[in-house]
């Protein structure tokens, strides 16, 4: 079976990113959220995005045009009920997570498939909260989705052969390609990626170098494309401190512990891009200064 109707539940950066991709491949989306105003944003993202989409030459004013045709924004979480595949978008909380999951057991038909774009958090123990665990997988997309190539898919312990071919086919449609992880926090990606980052800051903390220094060292000693100051601001550091307690928690082991400049500065609402200040400071998005 194939999807016709796919559903997003979170109107936040990967909500907007996931629903504008699977909208331009063809597939009608429901994009909901509870807040009516995260909803107006994401229309604005969303449009902006395809927008530069079409000049760049990436796409045509005719595919733009179809793609908004193809999305409906709600607030009405019913909306969903009529979806094949739901992916679920909203911040990495269990407890939200798991909401979401429980309202949308009650109004989808039995044939829907749930999704988790979770980044750590255990698929097996989320599906838990369902009657369909043998529908239910792990969809983690890398952030921005429309240009990052990768997408992380995680069986559950229960999630059947059919549920993992029909989510492999749905990746290849919307042109990503397809990695598969255990079921372990953190996954692939992030169970490399955030200690590095973690790691980053501890070195910051002690004095080794500056946040453009240690950058400068992983990208042209490391050959990364992106230093880790520079990606934790993109990411957000709210969601990098997120992903760190979760492996911390589900670990028990040390070198998980997130730092505590982090938390500093997720305390202090320097969360990176989205807030304009993070490691360095966005006069223009595009254009990142170092703090002094």
């Amino acid at each position: 079976m194939g999807f016709n109707t796919v559903g997003v539940v979170g109107a936040g950066q990967m909500g907007q990113g996931i629903t504008q991709l699977v909208a331009t491949r063809g597939f009608h989306v429901v994009l909901y959220d509870i807040d009516p105003h995260a909803l107006e944003g994401a229309q604005e993202q969303i449009t902006g995005g395809l927008n530069k989409a079409v000049k760049k030459g990436i796409l045509t004013e005719w595919v733009r045009e179809k793609t908004l045709k193809n999305l409906k924004i709600t607030s009405k979480f019913e909306d969903l009920g009529y979806c094949d595949l739901v992916i679920e978008a909203v911040p990495e909380k269990e407890e939200m997570k798991l909401e979401v999951f429980e309202g949308l057991e009650e109004i989808c038909p039995e044939s829907t498939l749930f999704a988790s774009n979770t980044s750590s958090l255990p698929i097996t123990r989320l599906a838990a909260c369902t009657d369909r665990k043998k529908q239910f997988i792990g969809l983690h997309f890398m952030n921005p989705v429309p240009i990052m190539e990768l997408v992380e898919v995680v069986r559950g312990w229960h999630t059947s052969d059919e549920t993992f071919d029909q989510i492999q086919e749905f990746v290849k449609k919307l042109g990503k390609t397809l990695i598969v992880s255990k079921d372990y926090p953190g996954f692939i990606v992030n169970r490399v990626l955030m200690p590095m980052i973690n790691e980053a800051i501890f070195a910051l903390t002690e004095g080794i170098g500056s946040p453009e220094d240690i950058d400068k060292a992983m990208t042209l000693g490391g050959g990364h494309p992106m230093g880790p100051f520079a990606l934790a601001d993109m990411i957000g550091l709210d969601v990098c401190l997120d992903i760190m307690e979760i492996m911390h928690s589900e670990f028990g082991e040390s070198k998980y512990r997130p730092a505590p400049l982090l938390r500093k500065y997720v305390e202090a609402d320097m969360l990176g891009k989205k807030t304009g200040q993070g490691f360095y400071h966005y006069d223009d998005p595009d254009t990142p200064k170092s703090l002094k």
